[in-house]
């Protein structure tokens, strides 16, 4: 029950700092969390679709963790700026969509 309680509370935590940065590396934490505290939960009841659920979930996870550092970095290297709010850059706009 404790480990499940800690669980929920990293995912209310990672929600909480994905919608509350202004900082590509700060949102990019928060899906991170998510992840890692959503992982558990999928595999909790041992039935072989739950862990194929669990790995479906974390390998689209991972392709759009990347997709999201990739565009962002590309971002910031052409404009210099950080702020989710500056997404200008057509190409970074494009791949985070």
């Amino acid at each position: 029950p404790h480990a499940k309680l800690m669980f929920i509370i990293s995912l209310l935590l990672g929600t909480t700092i994905v919608i509350s940065s202004n900082h590509w590396a700060m949102a990019w934490t928060g899906l991170e969390i998510n992840t890692l505290a959503i992982i558990p939960l999928i595999a909790k009841s041992h039935h072989p679709r739950a862990i194929e659920a669990m790995i479906k979930y974390f390998l689209v996870q991972a392709a759009a963790s990347t997709l999201i550092l990739f565009s962002s970095m590309t971002n910031a290297w052409m404009t210099g700026q950080w702020d989710i709010t500056q997404l200008t850059n057509m190409p970074s706009c494009l791949l985070l969509t």
